[in-house]
């Protein structure tokens, strides 16, 4: 029995099966929270901007000697009066014209305004600008970010990229299991039977790289491009959408970047791969082994499944986050020709990113990430037991 189980499992057809049903249940449900948190990493830092705008109307409050000379070329009142009869007639005044309702009705001792026209204190000025049309006011948290995507630009747009991943998920999950069971059976010169656990996470850890080079990458670049071409958190319309799908994203990136764009981040993504596959493969057969062993049987149940895949799948991610940022900043940048990219490597990016938004910044989007990968690691584990279950008790291939 434990011969002809070794067989089956070495199979490709078996885990091509059971690894692309696995990869594509997944997918279907767990794709939005990875929508939500490519635009949390690709948005900069909020406290960056709103620091901004305080240094503007803190320089724009100069001296009241030199406002009132200022009056005398410029006056206030009629700036003020222009100012805000635009505001009441236009409602979609833009946010440069709110600074510059701020900036205008700078308090006079000696200027009093009329009260039809603006509402003044002789002490500070207080201006609440309304928000410009199509403005969502909503946190940039997680669900503040879904609200955003959802309001902006429907529902469906939660499932932007998702033909990337469904057309690289059956390839990536059978090279992902099929490599996994050839370096283990590559690695276990002594047969020992169960492995042990360094032969498995060294076996996971390669199949994480073949993945990351073969599948991984390509299908990713096409995926964020797809994912950011319209960005909901900076509420700038985009006119025309330039990536449609991921055939068409491909073709418009080798044309324009070469073949190579189609491998930025690739060192990233191959050690976050590695990574994750290592210490989740590595967790999942401990795990399982121990329960098998606790309650004397040969076979998971799905719920158990489901468990131990979560709890896997959640130990990577809380380590290489960082290098799930960087690879997000280096395959959304567009090189263009002459000019130096933002982003050249690993290192260098990460070393900007913390310089500019903070260390805390690299690990932006791990909220998302862990509600994608914790779920979904416990969906392709239940999925694929379950299929691989199903195939065997068939004798599909007996």
């Amino acid at each position: 029995m434990t011969s002809s189980s070794k067989t089956k499992k070495k199979n490709p057809l078996q885990h091509l099966i059971a690894g692309g049903c696995a990869g594509f249940v997944e997918s279907s449900i767990c794709h939005p929270l990875d929508t939500i948190k490519t635009r949390m990493q690709l948005r900069r830092q909020a406290a960056v901007m709103e620091n901004t705008a305080q240094r503007i109307l803190q320089t724009s409050l100069v001296e009241p000697a030199l406002r009132l000379q200022h009056s005398l070329v410029d006056p206030i009142m009629n700036r003020a009066a222009v100012t805000a009869t635009t505001a009441t007639a236009n409602a979609t005044a833009n946010a440069a014209n709110g600074l510059l309702y701020q900036q205008s009705h700078v308090h006079e001792p000696r200027l009093r305004m009329d009260p039809s026209v603006m509402t003044a204190t002789t002490s500070t000025t207080t201006v609440q600008s309304p928000p410009p049309r199509g403005v969502v006011r909503a946190s940039l948290g997680p669900f503040g970010t879904a609200q955003r995507i959802i309001q902006r630009e429907g529902f469906v747009a939660l499932y932007k990229g998702l033909s990337a991943v469904y057309t690289g998920i059956i390839p990536k999950m059978a090279i992902r299991f099929v490599s996994f069971e050839y370096y283990k059976e590559l690695l276990n010169t002594t047969h020992q039977q169960p492995p042990s656990s360094g032969i498995v996470f060294v076996a996971g850890l390669c199949s994480g790289l073949t993945e990351a080079i073969l599948v991984v990458t390509p299908a990713e670049v096409c995926k964020i491009r797809m994912q950011s071409q319209m960005h909901s958190l900076v509420d700038v319309p985009v006119p025309k959408k330039k990536y449609t799908n991921v055939f068409s994203t491909a073709v418009t990136v080798v044309r324009e970047e070469g073949i190579g764009a189609l491998y930025k981040g690739v060192i990233p993504t191959m050690l976050r791969q590695g990574c994750n596959q290592a210490v989740n493969f590595t967790a999942y057969q401990y795990f399982k082994k121990k329960v098998l062993q606790n309650q004397q049987s040969q076979q998971l149940s799905p719920w158990q499944s489901l468990v131990l895949g979560g709890i896997s799948g959640g130990m990577g991610p809380l380590v290489n986050n960082p290098l799930d940022v960087v690879k997000t900043r280096l395959q959304k940048q567009v090189v263009i020709p002459g000019k130096a990219p933002k982003y050249t490597g690993l290192f260098q990016a990460c070393t900007v990113i913390a310089k500019e938004e903070g260390v805390l910044a690299l690990w932006k989007g791990i909220t998302p990430r862990l509600l994608r990968i914790m779920p979904g690691q416990a969906i392709t584990f239940m999925t694929y037991e379950a299929v691989n279950a199903f195939v065997v008790r068939h004798g599909f291939f007996a």
